[in-house]
């Protein structure tokens, strides 16, 4: 019988699998028929392309290669086996579907759209199994190792010197399209990584803390934490309330602690994961 760990492990190779296959569709259906070359190491492959006419997918691969030893070596057993994986499954599943492939559309606009998307849909799936394609990350995380930039900066810098090469090499038009691309795949990262299951974190400021309390618990069975705190300029010591509801029940919770203390301070926020008891478990 396989063990869960092992289970967790084929589950995550297959992850990466799938993911490499939407960045590959992406890029063969969406992104390389129309020259958008959305940053990092496969936006580099673009414009290779065409430039010279080499296979994007060897191109990816060969790009990697010196960015993954330096990269073993700066970060270490981060960047393992599952990099490995990773970089070799999207070159090879990009070439093998190249000869495939149809321009699905030559809008630039519906183009950098979609393949925003499905690479963003890809790359989150390969971030949620604890792998990556190489690529931009790695560039990202050596660049701060080496000249102290932030991991963001690094990503910044990376990507937006691929979109300006392409930007000289075609036109600058196709330059904005690929930064709309790279806006569209980070947040669609950020919705594969973080769900669509968006809840709300209320924290209540209340001398009558403990009514509002009892009344969240009883009439919303809702969990409370309470948590001792003192006013700075008054001095004077209560308890806050931290709560995570739904968002169809942020006005039934206003209501709830108006008809309580007018004079309550409340703050409600988005919170994106919620992961515990009465929520997702945690994995």
């Amino acid at each position: 019988m396989i063990s869960i760990n092992k289970r967790r492990i084929i589950f995550d190779y297959i992850m990466i699998t799938v993911g490499s296959f939407l960045i590959a569709v992406a890029l063969n259906y969406f992104l390389v028929p129309n020259k958008i070359a959305a940053g990092g190491v496969s936006g580099l492959a673009t414009v290779i392309y065409y430039l010279a006419g080499f296979p994007i997918g060897i191109t990816m691969l060969v790009l990697n290669i010196p960015l993954f030893l330096a990269g073993l070596k700066v970060l270490g057993r981060s960047f393992g086996a599952r990099t490995i994986y990773g970089i070799i499954t999207l070159s090879l599943i990009t070439d093998l579907l190249e000869p495939m492939a149809v321009n699905v559309t030559t809008d630039l606009l519906l183009a950098s759209i979609y393949g925003g998307v499905l690479a963003g849909l890809g790359l989150g799936l390969v971030f949620k199994a604890r792998g990556t394609t190489g690529g931009t990350d790695m560039i990202a995380s050596l660049l701060n190792n080496y000249t102290g930039l932030s991991v963001g900066q690094g990503l910044m810098l990376a990507d937006g010197i691929v979109v300006l090469l392409a930007g000289i090499l075609f036109n600058l038009e196709v330059a904005l399209y690929a930064s709309i691309t790279i806006f569209i795949t980070s947040k669609t990262i950020d919705v594969v990584q973080e769900g669509l299951n968006i809840k709300k974190e209320a924290l209540i400021i209340s001398d009558k803390s403990r009514k509002i309390n009892q009344r969240i618990i009883n009439e919303l069975n809702r969990g409370v934490t309470l948590f001792p705190a003192e006013g700075g300029y008054t001095g004077k010591k209560r308890d806050v309330l931290l709560c995570i509801i739904s968002r169809s029940e942020v006005t039934t919770l206003k209501e709830m602690v108006a008809e309580i203390d007018q004079d309550a301070f409340v703050i409600i926020s988005n919170i994106h994961e919620v992961l515990g008891e009465g929520f997702a478990e945690i994995n």
